[in-house]
Protein backbone atom coordinates (compact mmCIF):
# COMPACT_ATOMS: atom_id res chain seq x y z
CA UNK A 1 0.00 0.00 0.00
CA UNK A 2 1.28 3.52 -0.44
CA UNK A 3 -0.03 6.58 1.98
CA UNK A 4 0.10 9.81 2.13
CA UNK A 5 -1.40 12.72 4.91
CA UNK A 6 -4.73 14.16 5.08
CA UNK A 7 -3.45 18.00 3.82
CA UNK A 8 -2.83 20.13 7.34
CA UNK A 9 -2.61 17.20 9.57
CA UNK A 10 -0.46 14.16 10.64
CA UNK A 11 -2.66 11.67 9.89
CA UNK A 12 -1.53 9.18 7.65
CA UNK A 13 -4.45 7.94 5.15
CA UNK A 14 -3.73 4.98 2.28
CA UNK A 15 -3.78 6.31 -1.14
CA UNK A 16 -6.74 3.82 -1.88
CA UNK A 17 -10.04 4.50 1.06
CA UNK A 18 -12.36 1.72 1.18
CA UNK A 19 -16.15 2.86 0.10
CA UNK A 20 -19.38 1.78 1.67
CA UNK A 21 -22.45 3.19 0.03
CA UNK A 22 -23.34 -0.29 -1.04
CA UNK A 23 -23.25 -2.10 2.37
CA UNK A 24 -27.52 -2.48 3.42
CA UNK A 25 -28.25 -2.69 -0.18
CA UNK A 26 -26.19 -4.22 -2.76
CA UNK A 27 -24.15 -6.10 -0.42
CA UNK A 28 -25.03 -7.81 3.23
CA UNK A 29 -23.41 -6.85 7.03
CA UNK A 30 -21.08 -9.95 6.35
CA UNK A 31 -19.72 -9.45 3.19
CA UNK A 32 -19.47 -5.63 4.52
CA UNK A 33 -17.00 -7.08 7.66
CA UNK A 34 -15.03 -9.50 4.86
CA UNK A 35 -14.22 -6.20 2.99
CA UNK A 36 -13.38 -4.54 5.85
CA UNK A 37 -11.15 -7.09 6.94
CA UNK A 38 -9.69 -7.64 3.43
CA UNK A 39 -9.01 -4.02 2.95
CA UNK A 40 -7.17 -3.79 6.72
CA UNK A 41 -4.85 -6.75 5.34
CA UNK A 42 -3.81 -5.14 2.66
CA UNK A 43 -3.06 -1.88 3.96
CA UNK A 44 -5.93 0.31 3.88
CA UNK A 45 -6.51 2.31 6.94
CA UNK A 46 -9.29 4.81 5.55
CA UNK A 47 -12.85 4.00 5.06
CA UNK A 48 -15.33 6.52 3.86
CA UNK A 49 -19.30 6.40 4.47
CA UNK A 50 -21.99 8.56 5.08
CA UNK A 51 -25.69 8.75 6.49
CA UNK A 52 -27.06 8.81 3.53
CA UNK A 53 -26.00 4.98 2.43
CA UNK A 54 -26.68 2.70 1.17
CA UNK A 55 -27.42 4.33 -2.39
CA UNK A 56 -29.92 4.48 -3.27
CA UNK A 57 -30.96 6.79 -0.01
CA UNK A 58 -34.28 5.34 1.01
CA UNK A 59 -36.60 5.72 4.19
CA UNK A 60 -36.31 2.05 5.07
CA UNK A 61 -32.61 1.93 4.70
CA UNK A 62 -31.44 4.88 5.85
CA UNK A 63 -27.83 4.97 7.67
CA UNK A 64 -27.66 1.21 7.17
CA UNK A 65 -24.27 1.64 6.47
CA UNK A 66 -23.11 3.47 9.21
CA UNK A 67 -24.56 0.73 11.70
CA UNK A 68 -22.79 -2.23 9.74
CA UNK A 69 -19.29 -0.46 10.46
CA UNK A 70 -20.21 0.38 14.04
CA UNK A 71 -21.05 -3.30 14.33
CA UNK A 72 -18.13 -4.57 12.85
CA UNK A 73 -15.94 -2.36 15.15
CA UNK A 74 -17.81 -3.06 17.93
CA UNK A 75 -16.89 -6.82 16.97
CA UNK A 76 -13.81 -6.47 15.77
CA UNK A 77 -11.71 -3.83 17.59
CA UNK A 78 -10.34 -2.36 15.44
CA UNK A 79 -11.42 1.43 15.47
CA UNK A 80 -8.12 2.87 16.62
CA UNK A 81 -6.60 1.03 13.22
CA UNK A 82 -8.93 2.79 11.19
CA UNK A 83 -9.42 6.75 9.94
CA UNK A 84 -12.81 7.15 9.62
CA UNK A 85 -14.81 9.63 7.22
CA UNK A 86 -18.55 10.06 7.17
CA UNK A 87 -20.75 12.66 6.14
CA UNK A 88 -24.00 15.05 6.80
CA UNK A 89 -26.27 14.98 3.90
CA UNK A 90 -27.22 18.08 2.10
CA UNK A 91 -31.07 19.21 1.33
CA UNK A 92 -33.45 18.21 -1.06
CA UNK A 93 -36.07 15.51 -1.95
CA UNK A 94 -33.70 12.85 -2.26
CA UNK A 95 -32.74 13.52 1.57
CA UNK A 96 -35.92 14.53 3.04
CA UNK A 97 -36.20 11.55 5.01
CA UNK A 98 -33.43 12.27 6.84
CA UNK A 99 -34.16 15.94 7.75
CA UNK A 100 -35.28 19.11 6.44
CA UNK A 101 -33.04 21.89 8.16
CA UNK A 102 -29.73 21.76 6.10
CA UNK A 103 -26.47 22.76 8.05
CA UNK A 104 -28.32 24.59 10.26
CA UNK A 105 -26.38 24.19 14.16
CA UNK A 106 -29.15 21.76 15.20
CA UNK A 107 -29.29 19.89 11.98
CA UNK A 108 -25.38 19.74 12.04
CA UNK A 109 -24.81 18.82 15.97
CA UNK A 110 -27.80 15.74 15.38
CA UNK A 111 -26.09 14.56 12.42
CA UNK A 112 -22.89 14.13 14.46
CA UNK A 113 -24.28 12.43 17.25
CA UNK A 114 -26.58 10.27 15.82
CA UNK A 115 -23.26 9.02 13.02
CA UNK A 116 -21.73 8.59 16.42
CA UNK A 117 -24.18 5.85 18.03
CA UNK A 118 -24.46 4.17 14.82
CA UNK A 119 -20.53 3.88 14.13
CA UNK A 120 -20.06 3.15 17.77
CA UNK A 121 -16.94 5.81 18.61
CA UNK A 122 -16.31 8.57 20.12
CA UNK A 123 -14.86 10.19 17.06
CA UNK A 124 -14.93 10.88 13.30
CA UNK A 125 -11.86 11.80 11.82
CA UNK A 126 -12.79 13.49 9.13
CA UNK A 127 -16.12 14.96 8.47
CA UNK A 128 -17.84 16.65 5.27
CA UNK A 129 -20.75 18.35 4.40
CA UNK A 130 -22.24 16.00 1.61
CA UNK A 131 -22.72 19.07 -0.96
CA UNK A 132 -24.05 22.61 -0.90
CA UNK A 133 -27.31 23.22 0.37
CA UNK A 134 -27.39 25.85 -2.26
CA UNK A 135 -28.04 25.28 -6.14
CA UNK A 136 -25.42 24.57 -8.19
CA UNK A 137 -24.53 22.18 -10.85
CA UNK A 138 -23.34 18.92 -9.06
CA UNK A 139 -24.34 15.37 -10.15
CA UNK A 140 -23.46 15.53 -13.82
CA UNK A 141 -24.67 18.49 -14.65
CA UNK A 142 -22.26 20.16 -17.27
CA UNK A 143 -23.05 23.86 -16.56
CA UNK A 144 -24.05 26.10 -13.91
CA UNK A 145 -26.97 28.06 -14.44
CA UNK A 146 -28.60 30.33 -11.56
CA UNK A 147 -31.83 29.79 -9.82
CA UNK A 148 -33.10 31.73 -6.96
CA UNK A 149 -33.23 29.64 -4.74
CA UNK A 150 -33.79 31.46 -1.20
CA UNK A 151 -30.61 29.63 0.05
CA UNK A 152 -28.97 33.09 2.50
CA UNK A 153 -25.20 33.03 3.01
CA UNK A 154 -24.23 30.32 6.00
CA UNK A 155 -20.78 29.46 5.20
CA UNK A 156 -19.85 31.73 8.39
CA UNK A 157 -22.10 29.99 10.86
CA UNK A 158 -21.43 26.35 9.43
CA UNK A 159 -17.96 26.39 10.50
CA UNK A 160 -18.58 28.27 13.78
CA UNK A 161 -20.98 25.16 14.55
CA UNK A 162 -17.88 22.77 13.19
CA UNK A 163 -15.41 24.64 15.11
CA UNK A 164 -17.71 23.97 18.19
CA UNK A 165 -18.13 20.06 17.30
CA UNK A 166 -14.34 19.92 17.01
CA UNK A 167 -13.18 21.44 20.77
CA UNK A 168 -16.18 18.77 22.10
CA UNK A 169 -13.99 16.53 20.53
CA UNK A 170 -16.53 13.90 18.64
CA UNK A 171 -14.81 14.83 15.58
CA UNK A 172 -11.44 15.94 14.38
CA UNK A 173 -11.18 17.76 11.14
CA UNK A 174 -13.56 18.89 8.11
CA UNK A 175 -13.87 18.73 4.45
CA UNK A 176 -16.70 19.04 1.81
CA UNK A 177 -17.96 16.95 -1.20
CA UNK A 178 -19.78 17.74 -4.37
CA UNK A 179 -18.83 20.98 -4.12
CA UNK A 180 -17.47 23.74 -6.48
CA UNK A 181 -14.49 26.44 -7.09
CA UNK A 182 -16.78 29.46 -5.53
CA UNK A 183 -18.15 27.48 -2.48
CA UNK A 184 -14.34 25.91 -2.00
CA UNK A 185 -13.13 29.13 -1.53
CA UNK A 186 -15.79 30.74 0.64
CA UNK A 187 -14.67 28.19 2.82
CA UNK A 188 -11.45 28.66 2.65
CA UNK A 189 -11.32 32.55 2.88
CA UNK A 190 -14.13 32.08 5.80
CA UNK A 191 -11.82 29.62 7.71
CA UNK A 192 -8.56 32.15 7.52
CA UNK A 193 -10.58 35.52 8.04
CA UNK A 194 -11.91 34.09 11.25
CA UNK A 195 -9.76 32.02 12.56
CA UNK A 196 -12.41 29.07 11.62
CA UNK A 197 -11.67 25.46 10.97
CA UNK A 198 -10.21 24.51 7.20
CA UNK A 199 -11.63 22.29 4.93
CA UNK A 200 -8.68 20.01 4.46
CA UNK A 201 -10.38 17.85 1.91
CA UNK A 202 -13.26 17.91 -1.08
CA UNK A 203 -14.70 14.46 -2.57
CA UNK A 204 -16.12 15.12 -5.68
CA UNK A 205 -16.35 12.33 -8.71
CA UNK A 206 -13.18 12.40 -10.99
CA UNK A 207 -12.48 9.40 -13.55
CA UNK A 208 -11.14 9.26 -17.15
CA UNK A 209 -14.40 9.56 -18.11
CA UNK A 210 -15.46 13.06 -15.70
CA UNK A 211 -12.01 15.04 -15.17
CA UNK A 212 -14.36 17.90 -14.79
CA UNK A 213 -12.37 18.67 -11.75
CA UNK A 214 -8.84 19.37 -13.36
CA UNK A 215 -10.48 23.22 -14.49
CA UNK A 216 -10.59 25.71 -11.56
CA UNK A 217 -10.71 22.97 -8.77
CA UNK A 218 -7.26 21.20 -9.61
CA UNK A 219 -5.47 24.57 -9.34
CA UNK A 220 -7.85 25.23 -5.79
CA UNK A 221 -6.28 21.92 -4.56
CA UNK A 222 -2.84 22.13 -5.15
CA UNK A 223 -2.28 25.61 -4.38
CA UNK A 224 -4.73 25.86 -1.37
CA UNK A 225 -3.53 21.91 -0.58
CA UNK A 226 -7.10 20.91 -0.32
CA UNK A 227 -6.97 17.18 -1.46
CA UNK A 228 -8.89 15.24 -3.56
CA UNK A 229 -11.12 12.56 -2.20
CA UNK A 230 -11.93 10.76 -5.75
CA UNK A 231 -15.02 9.01 -5.77
CA UNK A 232 -16.51 7.39 -8.66
CA UNK A 233 -13.48 5.98 -9.91
CA UNK A 234 -14.75 3.75 -11.38
CA UNK A 235 -18.19 5.47 -13.37
CA UNK A 236 -20.20 2.92 -11.88
CA UNK A 237 -18.06 0.23 -12.72
CA UNK A 238 -18.44 1.01 -16.42
CA UNK A 239 -14.59 1.33 -16.53
CA UNK A 240 -14.40 -2.57 -15.90
CA UNK A 241 -15.82 -2.87 -19.33
CA UNK A 242 -18.39 -5.37 -18.14
CA UNK A 243 -21.16 -3.79 -19.61
CA UNK A 244 -19.61 -3.20 -23.44
CA UNK A 245 -18.51 -6.52 -22.81
CA UNK A 246 -21.52 -8.11 -21.93
CA UNK A 247 -20.36 -9.92 -18.95
CA UNK A 248 -21.73 -7.64 -16.27
CA UNK A 249 -23.93 -9.26 -13.42
CA UNK A 250 -27.32 -9.44 -13.01
CA UNK A 251 -26.80 -7.61 -9.80
CA UNK A 252 -24.35 -5.19 -11.26
CA UNK A 253 -25.83 -1.29 -9.95
CA UNK A 254 -26.38 -0.21 -13.80
CA UNK A 255 -29.11 -3.58 -13.86
CA UNK A 256 -30.03 -2.91 -10.54
CA UNK A 257 -30.27 0.94 -10.66
CA UNK A 258 -30.92 2.08 -14.49
CA UNK A 259 -31.69 5.79 -13.51
CA UNK A 260 -27.78 5.76 -12.88
CA UNK A 261 -27.38 7.03 -16.12
CA UNK A 262 -24.44 9.23 -15.59
CA UNK A 263 -21.58 7.18 -16.97
CA UNK A 264 -23.89 5.52 -19.92
CA UNK A 265 -24.45 7.95 -22.83
CA UNK A 266 -23.09 7.13 -26.52
CA UNK A 267 -20.19 9.18 -25.73
CA UNK A 268 -19.21 7.43 -22.54
CA UNK A 269 -19.41 4.05 -24.15
CA UNK A 270 -16.62 4.86 -27.02
CA UNK A 271 -14.86 6.79 -24.85
CA UNK A 272 -14.80 3.51 -22.34
CA UNK A 273 -14.02 1.20 -25.72
CA UNK A 274 -11.00 3.84 -26.82
CA UNK A 275 -9.59 3.15 -22.58
CA UNK A 276 -10.02 -0.20 -23.49
CA UNK A 277 -8.18 -0.86 -26.32
CA UNK A 278 -5.20 0.81 -24.30
CA UNK A 279 -5.90 -1.12 -21.31
CA UNK A 280 -5.55 -4.31 -23.66
CA UNK A 281 -2.75 -3.41 -25.43
CA UNK A 282 -0.39 -3.25 -22.28
CA UNK A 283 -1.40 -6.25 -20.41
CA UNK A 284 -3.79 -5.00 -18.30
CA UNK A 285 -7.35 -4.81 -16.44
CA UNK A 286 -9.34 -1.70 -17.80
CA UNK A 287 -10.35 -1.43 -14.17
CA UNK A 288 -6.77 -1.02 -12.58
CA UNK A 289 -5.59 1.42 -16.05
CA UNK A 290 -8.29 3.47 -14.85
CA UNK A 291 -7.91 2.95 -10.86
CA UNK A 292 -3.78 3.53 -11.32
CA UNK A 293 -4.69 6.49 -13.47
CA UNK A 294 -6.74 8.52 -10.60
CA UNK A 295 -4.07 7.38 -8.18
CA UNK A 296 -1.43 9.03 -10.12
CA UNK A 297 -2.97 12.31 -9.95
CA UNK A 298 -0.97 15.73 -8.12
CA UNK A 299 -4.14 16.60 -6.45
CA UNK A 300 -5.62 13.24 -5.07
CA UNK A 301 -5.22 12.61 -1.44
CA UNK A 302 -7.07 9.31 -1.54
CA UNK A 303 -8.63 7.31 -4.17
CA UNK A 304 -12.60 5.46 -3.04
CA UNK A 305 -12.63 2.44 -4.27
CA UNK A 306 -16.05 0.50 -4.26
CA UNK A 307 -17.00 -3.16 -5.04
CA UNK A 308 -19.53 -5.63 -4.41
CA UNK A 309 -17.52 -8.97 -4.51
CA UNK A 310 -14.72 -9.86 -3.08
CA UNK A 311 -12.86 -10.47 -6.71
CA UNK A 312 -13.79 -6.76 -7.32
CA UNK A 313 -11.69 -5.57 -4.33
CA UNK A 314 -8.51 -7.32 -4.59
CA UNK A 315 -8.97 -6.40 -8.09
CA UNK A 316 -9.22 -2.91 -7.25
CA UNK A 317 -6.63 -2.82 -4.03
CA UNK A 318 -4.00 -4.43 -6.94
CA UNK A 319 -4.06 -1.37 -8.56
CA UNK A 320 -2.09 0.48 -6.11
CA UNK A 321 1.34 -1.88 -7.86
CA UNK A 322 0.71 0.02 -11.20
CA UNK A 323 2.38 2.77 -12.60
CA UNK A 324 1.07 4.29 -15.69
CA UNK A 325 3.82 4.82 -17.88
CA UNK A 326 4.13 7.96 -19.82
CA UNK A 327 3.28 6.20 -23.13
CA UNK A 328 0.19 5.38 -22.13
CA UNK A 329 -0.94 8.49 -20.11
CA UNK A 330 -0.26 9.90 -23.63
CA UNK A 331 -2.26 7.64 -25.13
CA UNK A 332 -5.07 8.44 -22.73
CA UNK A 333 -5.10 12.37 -23.14
CA UNK A 334 -5.79 11.79 -26.87
CA UNK A 335 -8.46 9.77 -25.64
CA UNK A 336 -9.52 12.68 -23.58
CA UNK A 337 -8.61 15.50 -25.93
CA UNK A 338 -11.18 13.43 -28.66
CA UNK A 339 -14.01 12.74 -26.15
CA UNK A 340 -13.08 15.26 -23.09
CA UNK A 341 -15.89 14.62 -20.36
CA UNK A 342 -18.22 12.20 -21.75
CA UNK A 343 -20.99 12.18 -18.76
CA UNK A 344 -24.10 13.79 -18.78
Amino acid sequence: MKYTKLPHTDIKVSKLCLGTMTWGNQNTQAEGFEQMDYALDRGINFFDTAELYPVPATKETYAETERIIGNWFEKTGNRDKVVLASKIAGTGDYTAHIRTNGFSPDALKDAVNQSLKRLKTDYIDLYQLHWPERHTNTFGVRDYKHVEDGWADNFNQILHTLDEIIKSGKIRHVGISNEKAWGTMRYLEESKAHNLPRMITVQNAYSLLNRVFEGDMAEIAIREQIGLLAYSPMAFGVLSGKYIKGTAADNARLKLFPRFSRYSSAQCTEATKRYLVIAEKNNMPLAQMSLAFVTQRPFLTSNIIGATTMGQLKENIDSIDINLSQEILEAIEKVHKEIPNPTS
